[in-house]
């Protein structure tokens, strides 16, 4: 599937519970017909970032038969995220607005989208996006068949065999202790760990080279195949 084969489309979804609005980029095929039911994946930005700016994840995504929503999570109006105090406790607030993002646009797209099964969400989330991504995991398993992980550091990972994760691993961060699965647990609940000797933790977005690009999504496809 070429970039020909992807629609593009966006929408500022307003959830009147919190009076916030939530803009949201779609990624799906071109060539969707009348009968094909689409698996649904939302995918979230690290922090400062734009839902835009994942669309190399996102295609790829689409070529694996999934129906894309990236969530932009930040708005101008919000207050920055702490960086005083232990980000598993300053950062939560954060984590769990997204939380409540990924709720909402599920239940909207589900409305919009009948076609496309919201019930099995492949989560992918960059950074501290990924840390939104293991909380709703945690919080809501039953929603989520798969998570991947781009070199999220903070959450700790869901420590279960469902949902199944992915997690690439730059060459320049590491995790805070706690968050990734021990080796034992790793081969326990099927979690697959991937380190990327050439990728940065700020090379996980469409900054990436094509090589960097490459290899993120065949890891990803790979995964998803199982």
């Amino acid at each position: 599937m070429g970039p020909a084969d992807v629609r593009l489309d966006s929408l500022a979804l307003f959830d009147s519970a919190r009076q916030r609005v939530v803009p949201v980029a779609l990624y799906f095929s071109s060539g969707w017909g009348p009968k094909t039911r689409l698996k649904a994946a939302i995918l979230s930005h690290g922090y400062g970032g734009t839902n835009t700016a994942y669309s190399c994840i996102a295609r790829n995504l689409v070529a694996q038969g999934y129906f894309v929503a990236s969530i932009q999570h930040e708005l101008p109006t919000d207050e920055p995220i702490p960086t005083v105090g232990p980000p598993q406790v300053v950062r939560r607030p954060n984590w769990e607005r997204g939380v409540q993002n990924i709720l909402f646009v599920r239940q909207e797209l589900r409305k919009q989208y009948p076609r496309v099964d919201f019930g099995q969400l492949l989560l992918v989330g960059h950074s501290n996006g990924g840390d939104m991504a293991m909380l709703f995991a945690q919080e809501h398993p039953a929603l989520v068949r798969r998570v991947v992980s781009l070199d999220s550091r903070r959450m700790p990972f869901p420590r279960a065999r469902r949902p199944r994760v992915l997690s690439l691993r730059s060459s320049d961060q590491v995790a805070d202790p706690g968050v990734l699965p021990t080796p034992a647990e790793q081969r326990r609940f099927g979690t697959a760990v991937a380190q990327l000797p050439a990728t940065l933790h700020n090379d996980m977005w469409d900054g990436a080279t094509p090589a960097q690009q490459q290899e993120m999504n065949a890891l990803i496809a790979r995964f998803l195949a199982r």
